[in-house]
Parts: structure tokens; sequence; C-alpha cells
């Protein structure tokens, strides 16, 4: 089946509820007006069970087949939380709060599973339930992590569970997708380099932490160059450095340093931890400074299971043509928290084309309306096929 002629139908319904959720941009778990639209279009839907508040913010919908035989119980995700970016779009719909904008397509995420159960609740042909889940605080918050920690997948018996990324520069109406391991594990780190203070006039009688500290970030391209495998990808970024004084004439006593890790692989993951610790603590001795380290590990890798992975690819096929899937994606370094679902329940992520236009995260971004059908359709011929009816 191509895009659903229902849904065809809703397309302009569903662009308007993503302009309005697009106006009203929320950050992390303080989703409180989306959520809240969310559970109102849900219950205007009739599903048959709704529940807010899990995961904070989170909203969880249920909607149950004509026949119920199979037993099957599948999830599929969107999330809700938009960036703290100021729009630079100039859309009749731009966000009305300043500094805060849905430059990620989670407005388009949000209205497209809204779409699909809208037709899911209509039509309920499938043999099976459909748990349709909205997620806050993707954006660094790990939402995913804490409704999966609020018990969630146990709550309504999840057996498999879905998600989806609209993508800039893959075409409208096309997908793509990866088995195995697809976002990156996202580490975050920050490093204190405490030495001796002194006149800029006299650095023999201190310890210079910027030395030290930029001795620090040159070593600490060496985990990626000599000490993990080359096949296997590592990205070690220092996107701060920060001293304690702007003066020109003095050299300050303390030195912060703040970075991500990236990785595809848990060894690499634990490599570059051990050695990240390793070469501050060590640089630092040798020039008789030292180093306080705070090392936190985010975001898993979000790993597509095989078999999901293939199904998700067939859906994609039947609503876009196998021309217009390409299942061979390539690894992307970002991270997603969808990752926490799938370390839960077998699944798979997948992404969708956004068109042309301005990457996520930018101040020009926008979610393209015409993907809605696409999206859409993809999530009820997923349930459609997964669960048929007899």
């Amino acid at each position: 089946m191509p895009i659903i002629p229902r849904i065809n139908e809703l397309q302009p319904e569903i662009a308007k509820w993503r302009q309005d959720i697009h106006q009203h941009p929320e950050i992390l778990f303080d989703t409180h007006r989306t959520s809240a639209l969310v559970a109102e279009k849900l219950k205007a839907f009739g599903c048959d069970l709704i529940k807010t508040g899990i995961g904070r913010t989170g909203v969880v919908g249920v909607i149950k087949g004509r026949q119920n035989t199979s037993d099957k119980v599948i999830g599929l995700r969107a999330d809700m939380d938009a960036l703290p970016i100021y729009e630079d779009t100039g859309l009749p719909y731009a966000s009305t709060t300043a500094g805060k904008m849905h430059a990620c397509g989670h407005d388009g995420h949000t209205a497209m599973l809204l779409g699909a159960a809208k037709y899911l609740a209509e039509t309920r042909n499938f043999d099976g339930t459909a748990v349709v889940i909205f997620q806050p605080a993707e954006e660094g918050g790990g939402g995913g992590g804490e409704m999966c920690a609020d018990g969630m997948m146990n709550e309504f018996g999840i057996q498999e569970v879905y998600g989806m990324h609209n993508m800039p520069g893959i075409p409208i109406g096309q997908f793509a997708i990866r088995e195995g391991a697809f976002f990156a594990a996202t580490d975050q780190f920050t490093i204190d380099v405490t030495g001796l203070g002194g006149h800029a006039a006299k650095p023999h009688e201190a310890i210079d932490t910027t030395l030290v500290a930029s001795h620090i970030v040159v070593a600490l391209q060496s985990i990626a160059s000599r000490n993990a495998d080359p096949l296997k990808a590592v990205v070690v970024s220092v996107t701060s450095f920060r001293t304690e004084s702007d003066a020109y004439n003095v050299i300050p006593e303390r030195v912060q340093l703040r970075g991500t890790v990236r990785t595809m692989d848990k060894d690499i993951r634990e490599l570059a931890e051990t050695r990240i610790k390793s070469i501050c603590d060590l640089t630092a001795q040798a020039f008789g400074a030292s180093t306080k380290i705070k090392y936190h590990q985010g975001y898993p890798v979000m790993v597509n299971a095989p078999q999901q992975t293939a199904f998700a690819a067939q859906i994609a096929a039947e609503v876009a043509g196998p021309e217009n899937v390409k299942t061979d994606a390539a690894a992307i370094m970002g991270g997603e928290d969808f990752a926490f679902m799938l370390e839960e329940r077998p699944g798979a992520y997948i992404l969708v084309g956004n068109g042309d236009g301005a990457m996520v995260h930018h101040p020009k971004y926008n979610f393209n309306d015409t993907a809605i059908p696409s999206g859409s359709s993809f999530w009820a011929q997923l349930i459609e096929t997964a669960m048929p009816l007899c």
C-alpha cells in the first residue's frame, strides 16, 4: 500500500497541529502545553486509554484493534521537545518564545504520530494493541530513559518499539535505515586544571594552566589517532576552554575544559573514558599541575535489531516504493535517546526525508509538512501489517 488515502485527507489538519506546536516550543521536560495538547487529541480520537506524567511529562495512548487474538503490543514513539535556539525563519507560524525553537522537527514527529493515531483509532484494522508514545526531553534530558524507568514497557506490555526522525537532505517520500549501531553514544566531560597563578611577565614563578590545558587538548586527539582501532569510530571534541582571568598580564590558576565523546562501540566507549582520565592526570603532573575530571556517560549507542529493521524497511518500501528506501544508511555520530527504549525492547529507528533546506539544529530549519503523509502512513501501515486482521 502506498500513502494511505485517509491520511492524505488528514494532511492539512495534521499540518495545522504541527504549526501550532511549532509556535509554542517547550524545552526538555517543560512540555506541559504540548503534552496537554497531545492528551486532548488522543481523547478526542477515542483512544482506549490515555496516561500522562510518565517520564515526568510524557503521554501514552493505547489503541486496541478490532480483534486481540494475536496478543501483540507494539509501541510507536515520537519526541515533543524543542531546542534553546533563536529562530530565524520568518515563518508566519514562527516561535512565539524568544530563545526556544523547534529546530529538530519534533513538532513534525509529534504531529505525524498524532495523525497515525487518529487514523488507527478510526479504522482499527488490526489484531492487537498499538501504543503511541509521546516523549519529552530528547534533546539532552534523557526523557526516553525516564519513561522506561517509570515502567512504561511493562505497564503497557510493549513487545516491540519503533521510532522515526526526519532528515534534511533526504528527498520527501524517501526513507533511510540501517541494522545495528545507528546513532552514537554521547558522553560529556569537564576537566578542571589547577596550577599556580602569577604574573605573565614571570612565568617561571607560576604553573601555567593555559599551557597545561593546551597540551591536554592536543593530547586528547591521540585517542582517535593512536589508541582506538582505526576501523571503529570515536570522536573526542573539546568544545569549551575557559580561564578564570581575562587579563592580558595574568597567568590564571585554573582552567576548565569541557567536551563530548561520541562512540559506536561499547569497548571503544570504555577505552575513551579511561584514556581521557589518564592523559589529563599524567599531562598535568608533567607540568606540576593537577586535574579534576567529571565524566558523564549520556545516551548509549542506539542499536536497531535485525528482525525489526528488516520489517521497518519492508513497511517503508510498501509506502514509498523499494527504490525510495535506503537500507544501508550511514551511521550517525549524533545521539538519540530512543536508544534507552531499544535497550529494553527490540525495535528499529528510521529516517524519513525532509527534503532540501537547513539541517536540524539550525536557526533556519523547518519541518516540511509535505513529509507528513509518508511518516503517518508508515506508522499506520506498520501497525496494520504487523498485526493483520484474520
